[in-house]
């Protein structure tokens, strides 16, 4: 059996732990929060190091891309040295291919993105391969990355600017604490809503479920939210503030989805490369696999 194991710098209220069949292999597959504690993290991927097939790194980036370029992040190559045996993701790669997949899709298969909609995406730089997609596909696009990753209450319409604001503010955002850029622990289960006219105006919002959760306004009537990690609380707590359509870009395994870093590191155990794969290589094994996002409508 293939062992899979997210070590989270998320909440442990999280947790989850599945036994699946992909591609012909049986798989297990757990998520295990830290609730913030990066050396209980380390220590964690220390002691499993070489017993499990992958890991995926939760609750944080390794790399943050600004075109094709990528950065690493400081204090999450800390705790990827740790694994010295067993190949370890941080789902930046599967993201790029998967999501682009989704958006293409949604646009041939379902309504959401008819009629050039307006769509909020929480941080291009982090899903840049769903940023332009979407662009792609028409949508008339506001990045919010300088206002809910640094605070700057600029935002952003074009990848253009995109682009250029990451490639001048990825060499320094990648030298502060993850815990300045990005919810971890605690502040994922909390909601300090920001920005919320961007909220308003935005037909669809995209992006990292943490970010929406801690942002997100309450009134959430009419929006169609396009993410990937979501529990039964989630869902619960999306249909309570309006929200009319959940699209998961992971599969729901025994009734969670897990994010995109679980799902790159299932996809490296059953490859049985012991490495990050290409994007040609997660492009063959998700047609093998076929996955497909999850449409769920939660009001009418």
């Amino acid at each position: 059996m293939k062992r899979v194991v997210s070590i989270s710098l998320g909440s442990s209220k999280r947790n989850h732990a599945v036994d699946i069949d992909v591609a012909g292999f049986s798989c297990r597959v757990e998520r295990i929060g830290t609730d913030g504690n990066m050396p209980e993290m380390i220590k964690m991927i220390s002691e499993l190091d070489g017993k499990v097939d992958a890991f995926g790194l939760g609750g944080m980036d390794l790399y943050v891309y600004a075109g094709k370029r990528r950065y690493t992040l400081r204090e999450a190559k800390k705790v990827v040295l740790a694994a010295k045996k067993t190949p370890i993701v941080d789902g930046s790669g599967l993201k790029n291919t998967l999501e682009r997949k989704v958006i293409r899709y949604l646009k041939d298969n379902s309504e959401i993105l008819h009629n050039s909609p307006r769509v909020l995406m929480m941080s291009g730089a982090d899903r840049f391969g769903m940023a332009e997609a979407l662009d792609e596909a028409g949508c008339r696009l506001t990045y919010g990355d300088l206002i809910f990753t640094v605070g700057i209450p600029i935002p952003l319409h074009s990848l253009k600017a995109l682009d250029y604001m990451a490639r001048w503010l990825a060499p320094i955002i990648c030298q502060l604490p993850l815990s300045m850029i990005y919810p971890t622990g605690k502040k994922q289960e909390e909601n300090k809503p920001k920005a919320p006219e961007l909220f308003a105006k935005a037909d669809i919002i995209a992006g990292d479920f943490h970010f929406i959760r801690r942002y997100m306004p309450d009134n959430m009537k009419g929006k169609s939210i396009i993410t990937n990690t979501t529990t039964p609380d989630d869902v619960a707590m999306l249909r309570s503030r309006g929200v009319k359509t959940l699209i998961t870009t992971t599969p729901e395994l025994n009734g969670r989805s897990f994010g995109t870093n679980v799902m790159e590191a299932l996809l490296v155990a059953v490859s049985g490369k012991d490495k990050e794969l290409t994007a040609q290589e997660y492009e063959h094994l998700l047609s093998i696999i076929d996955f497909t996002p999850r449409i769920t409508h939660l009001n009418t």
